[in-house]
């Protein structure tokens, strides 16, 4: 197998910087956190969707990729494994539904050539829970401009998240996805909670390895 990558990734609020931290901490992993309060146009995004969805998206995807190009050096040249609490694939996710059509063509186009060399992960952990579970823990930690987040944009969000995760282990199969409902499952208050799913990441690891 080659160096480890992991990906967590979910909705908004399903605790994905939670988990890749846990991972990173027992396994040694190095940590990349997505940025996302640095981005300037995220409140205007929240309060105003089809006037700032181009501006938001093209300065997450151009962030994420500066973050990726830097990681790559510890995949590649270090050989050290890397767990994200996200994924670039994320940024088609949002895009497609925020975006107009010929917005969204333009914005296809750039993310296939910024993404068309960087290191995939061979192992993605998805994270889902209720709409309830998801807005609740947005309030808990009281981001402001998440105060703007609607239940119908994270309904909506949920569906589309759950709609890529599919399409993604059909185009990948040979990637292995671990889904996880955060409705069952809090890794963050339950120590045993978070021990299950940390051996269920080990045992996935040396599956990969014994292929």
């Amino acid at each position: 197998m080659s160096v480890p990558f992991i990906t967590v990734e979910g909705p908004i609020g399903v605790g994905k910087t939670s988990l890749s931290k846990a991972i990173a901490d027992t396994y040694g992993y190095y940590l990349l956190k997505e940025i996302v309060d640095e981005n300037p146009f995220l409140g205007k995004f929240y309060e105003d969707i089809d006037e700032w969805s181009f501006q938001t998206e093209m300065f997450f995807l151009c962030n994420r990729y500066k973050q990726l190009s830097d990681v790559k050096s510890h995949i590649v040249q270090n050989e050290s494994p890397v767990v994200a609490d996200y994924h670039i694939f994320k940024n088609l996710i949002f895009a497609k539904r925020t975006l107009a059509p010929s917005e969204y063509v333009k914005y296809e186009a750039i993310y296939d050539i910024l993404t068309s060399d960087m290191p995939r992960p061979n192992m993605v952990i998805y994270l889902h829970a209720s709409l309830d579970t998801l807005m609740n823990r947005i309030k808990m930690r009281g981001r402001e401009f998440e105060k703007l987040i609607t239940r119908d944009y994270m309904d909506q969000l949920s569906k589309d998240y759950h709609d890529f995760i599919g399409q993604f282990k059909v185009k990948h199969p040979d990637i292995p996805v671990i889904e996880l409902d955060g409705d069952k499952i809090d890794f963050v208050q339950n120590e045993e909670h978070l021990q299950n799913v940390l051996e269920l990441v080990k045992k996935s690891l040396k599956e990969l390895q014994a292929e």
